[in-house]
């Protein structure tokens, strides 16, 4: 999934591709690299991000995702937490929504339900402005599962049914390094939830953080080393702004995977 920031102030690109000119020159290049998803986002949820009204959302993400949709072969996903940007991208040819606060706002359920498209549902403690303020937790793990447990059942009780969903731990959303390592060795416990995993790991102040706090544009190879391990724990979906490198990084872990799962089936 290649991350596509039609917005001017995300903590990686923010204004490199909010003119519609250069959003389609990205997104061709992500899909020409290899990207089988292209995550348009109109508004940043980056640490202390302020919210943008829907009027303004729209008029960022629903020209990009028309065009995208006219002229590229890829599905399309939405990354916002409105319903009525959700509806309207899926009708401009969206074929997936990707909210942050996981259908938490008055309406998202309802309207997520009443596209039929795949839904992705992402934890995060708190809200945006206010996430990395402290966050607490007795059991990372086990209170990110029931988190999804409790939003599986909501989603089934819309309409939504679990082959629908898709979902997102939110890493550094909501948690501190130590949290997010600690969901990281052990992703592979939230698989037995059942809907597949998408992770968002890439170029995140952790990996900032381990690596003597570089700078955004110095976190290429740590994100790779997390999306390799994110996929050998049971990620499914990895959302990434460097699409070239991680294609060719999870297609050399794949195939160990799969060779290694193929010698294990015949005992």
């Amino acid at each position: 999934m290649g991350i596509l920031n039609a917005t001017p102030d995300s903590f990686s690109d923010g204004g490199a591709f909010f003119c519609l000119d250069a959003a389609l020159g990205q997104a061709r290049r992500m899909v020409e690299q290899g990207a089988d998803i292209i995550d348009v986002g109109g508004e940043s949820t980056r640490p202390g991000a302020q919210p943008v009204p829907s009027d303004e959302e729209l008029r960022r993400v629903i020209p990009v995702i028309e065009r995208m949709a006219d002229e590229l072969d890829v599905l399309l996903s939405i990354d916002t937490s409105k319903p009525e940007v959700m509806r309207q991208a899926v009708q401009a040819g969206a074929g997936m929504i990707n909210d942050v606060m996981a259908l938490r706002r008055p309406g998202a359920l309802e309207t997520a339900a009443e596209t039929g498209v795949p839904v992705c549902v992402m934890h995060m403690q708190g809200e945006p402005r206010s996430m990395q303020r402290s966050p607490r937790y007795d059991d990372v793990l086990a209170e990110v599962t029931a988190f999804f447990d409790e939003r599986i059942r909501a989603c089934e009780r819309a309409g939504i049914p679990a082959d629908r969903l898709l979902l997102d731990p939110g890493f550094g959303f909501g948690k501190t390094l130590l949290h997010n390592l600690h969901l990281l060795g052990c992703l592979s416990a939230l698989t037995r939830i059942g809907p597949p995993l998408l992770v968002g790991i890439s170029r995140k102040s952790m990996i900032g953080s381990l690596l003597g706090d570089a700078p955004v544009g110095d976190r290429l190879y740590g994100s790779l080393a997390a999306a390799v391990m994110a996929l050998e724990r049971g990620a499914r979906i990895l959302r990434v702004h460097d699409v070239s490198p991680t294609v060719d990084a999870l297609r050399v872990a794949w195939a160990v995977i799969t060779e290694r799962d193929a010698r294990g089936a015949k005992g």
